[in-house]
């Protein structure tokens, strides 16, 4: 089947609904499917008034569809979320040996190039979005692509919030929000997590979650989590400070 450049399907903006769809990226040759939510209330969102964007970024083989409680989150506080399948059949698997860094970078990269040329084609298909001042959302492996695309220093990226990535470094930027949930069966690699000092300096904030697994951050994680990770998601996107957000 032939596509056009950025063609999207399935089309219908409706309070509530969530549409899958597949955008062709020509340049690479590259199918990408999406589901794209939307908020509450779409008939607020306008031109002049234009509403958040998120783009939401899986683990590795979790399925991009797998973060409905998140999603739905994001949609009651106003955010279109934009959640992205990274992983197609042709692309080689996750490396697991050697130095993880330098073996997973063009995986890190692929995806960050995913998400920018979606920032491209999607501003200017619903203006009534604002694509200048994302929100970037990953899991596992897609919080390492979401880091990845903020340390690229794109004007466009303002908020990554990250569940238990674990390789790429967080940006240090005070022109960047970050939040990073962790989890407490695996530690981030050196590097990775701003320290405290820089937590303060650049306006960061890390969070721990007892006792939860790295695996669970997903649709497929128990009740109580999943809770956790909403809270703390709603405290930040709130203004909580990061102080008030750790003793949640």
């Amino acid at each position: 089947m032939k596509y056009l450049s950025g063609v999207l399907l399935l089309i219908a903006i409706t309070a509530g609904s969530a549409n899958a769809e597949v955008i062709y990226d020509q340049s690479r040759e590259r199918e990408i499917p999406v589901e794209i939510s939307y908020p509450g209330d779409p008939a607020g969102c306008t031109p002049d008034t234009q509403c958040p964007v998120a783009f939401l970024s899986a683990g590795y083989g979790v399925p991009h569809t797998a973060y409905s409680f998140l999603v739905k989150q994001l949609n009651e506080q106003g955010y279109m979320v934009v959640a992205v399948g990274h992983e197609l059949p042709g692309d080689p698997p996750l490396s697991v040996q050697g130095d993880l860094y330098q073996t997973r970078s063009e995986n890190w990269s692929r995806g960050a190039n995913t998400l920018a040329f979606l920032q491209k084609t999607l501003q200017s298909r619903y203006p009534s979005y604002d694509f200048n001042a994302l929100l970037l959302v990953g899991h596992s492996n897609g919080g390492d692509i979401s880091a990845w695309l903020a340390n690229e220093n794109k004007a466009y990226v303002k908020t990554v919030i990250s569940l238990d990535h674990r390789r790429v470094p967080l940006p240090r930027n005070k022109d960047i929000g970050v939040l990073s949930i962790r989890a407490s069966d695996f530690s981030a690699d050196k590097g990775v997590l701003p320290s405290e000092q820089e937590q303060q300096h650049y306006g960061s904030c890390v969070v721990r979650i007892p006792q939860a697994k790295h695996n669970d951050m997903s649709d497929y994680g128990p009740p109580w989590l999943k809770e956790r990770i909403l809270s703390l998601v709603t405290s930040y996107l709130t203004g909580q400070p990061c102080s008030q957000i750790q003793q949640r």
